[in-house]
C-alpha cells in the first residue's frame, strides 16, 4: 500500500488495538466477522469501488456499511469497517487488503491472549515448510478445480489436534481465499504479522545440524544486537548446508555455510 492507503490501514489498526484491549471483545469472533467482510468486498467489486469512491461522503459511505452489515455482524466488526470507508484510499483493492488484515491481527490477537503467540508464529513457519517439501500437498492445495470449503477441510485435518486453533484458522482461510496470492506469499505475510505483533523481526535459520539452546541464545542475541530490535528465530535444517549456517531478515541473507564457500571457491577456480 502507499498514500493514503498506508495511512488508512494505520488508523484502522489502532482503532482494532484500542477495541481489543477490552478483553470483553472476542477477538476470534470479530476475525471471523472481518473475514467475512473480506469475502464480501473480493467478491462484490461493484460494492468496493463505491465504498472507497473520493466523491463519495465519508458518511454516506458509512451509511451504507451500516444497512448491509447490521444484523450481521456484531457491533463492534461494524464500527471498525464503518470507520476504514470513512477513510481514504489509494486503489479499491486496499479496502479488501486491510479489512483481511484485521482480521488476520484480530486472530493474532486471540492467540497473545492465551499465550499462544509464539506457538503460532513457529506453526506458521513449521506449516509452510510442511507444504513447501510436499509437491503433492502442494498441488491439491493450490489446485483451481478444487474448492476452496474443501481445500480448508484438508487443512482442519492435517493440523487439527496438532496445533493450535488460531494457527488452524489461519491457514483454513488462506486455503480457501487465497485473493491472488500464492500459498508461500501468503504464509510468509501471516508469518510477518504474528512477528510484527511482538514488534520482532523474523530470522529464518539454516544449519546442517539443530542448533544448541546456547547457539540459539547466542545468535537470537547478535542479530537483536545488529538489528536494534528483537529477532524471532524460525529455524529450519537442511544437511546439503554442510556446516555452518545461512540466516534470512526479510531479503537480506547472511549465508555463513560450507556449502556457499565451497560454491563461491569453485566459482573462482573455474572464472
Amino acid at each position: 500500500m502507499s498514500g493514503a492507503s498506508r495511512e488508512a490501514l494505520a488508523d484502522a489498526r489502532e482503532r482494532l488495538d484500542a477495541l481489543t484491549d477490552n478483553t470483553s471483545v472476542d477477538a476470534a469472533q470479530l476475525a471471523e466477522e472481518l473475514a467475512a467482510v473480506t469475502a464480501l468486498l473480493d467478491r462484490e467489486v461493484s460494492l468496493r469501488r463505491l465504498l472507497t469512491d473520493p466523491a463519495q461522503g465519508g458518511e454516506e459511505k458509512a451509511e451504507l456499511v451500516r444497512r448491509l452489515l447490521t444484523g450481521q455482524v456484531s457491533g463492534e466488526t461494524l464500527d471498525l469497517v464503518a470507520g476504514m470507508v470513512r477513510s481514504r484510499w489509494s486503489a479499491s483493492r486496499d479496502l479488501v487488503d486491510a479489512v483481511e488484515n484485521l482480521s488476520d491481527t484480530a486472530e493474532l490477537i486471540a492467540a497473545e491472549r492465551s499465550g499462544a503467540l509464539d506457538d503460532v508464529e513457529d506453526e506458521l513457519f513449521r506449516t509452510a515448510r510442511i507444504i513447501g517439501s510436499s509437491p503433492e500437498l502442494r498441488a491439491v492445495l493450490t489446485d483451481g478445480g478444487t474448492s476452496g470449503s474443501a481445500k480448508a477441510e484438508l487443512i482442519k485435518k492435517l493440523l487439527g489436534g496438532r496445533a493450535h486453533p488460531v494457527t488452524v484458522r489461519l491457514v483454513a482461510r488462506l486455503v480457501a481465499h487465497p485473493r491472488g496470492r500464492s500459498l508461500e506469499a501468503g504464509l510468509d505475510a501471516l508469518s510477518k504479522l504474528a512477528a510484527e505483533r511482538r514488534g520482532r523481526l523474523v530470522a529464518v535459520v539454516t544449519s546442517a545440524t539443530p542448533l544448541s539452546d546456547q547457539q540459539k541464545q547466542r545468535l537470537g542475541a547478535a542479530l537483536a544486537k545488529l538489528y536494534g530490535r528483537q529477532v524471532h528465530l524460525n529455524l529450519d535444517v537442511d544437511p546439503e548446508v554442510l556446516g555452518g549456517i545461512s540466516v534470512r531478515v526479510g531479503d537480506e541473507v547472511i549465508d555463513g555455510t560450507v556449502a556457499s564457500r565451497l560454491e563461491e571457491a569453485t566459482r573462482r577456480l573455474t572464472g
